[in-house]
């Protein structure tokens, strides 16, 4: 999967270090891979969830969480928003 765009993973590790080697391992978990379907994405990241259009991650113990619609038919994964536990509980990136 072709993962846009990875700054985002980066910003966010700049400003919550403590989530940079998860973040790190769900690229490289990503980076290179084909998946088909959710059940595929699910059997390397099994907390994964599809949540409305979007594919929920969670990241460092649940600390945070990455937001992606995933494109199957073209191999790409863009990340909408990386967020903490208590940001991604408040629901504002559902809008």
């Amino acid at each position: 999967m072709h993962v846009i765009t990875r700054k985002r993973l980066n910003d966010f590790a700049a400003d919550h270090p403590d989530c940079k080697a998860s973040l790190a391992q769900w690229f490289a978990g990503m980076r290179g891979r084909n998946f088909p379907d959710i059940q595929e994405v699910r059997a390397i990241f099994p907390h994964a969830d599809k949540v409305g259009k979007f594919t929920v991650f969670n990241i460092a113990g649940n600390k945070a969480r990455i937001i992606a619609a995933i494109h199957y038919n073209r191999g790409k994964v863009y990340i909408r928003h990386i967020l903490t536990h208590s940001e991604y509980d408040k629901g504002a990136w559902k809008k």
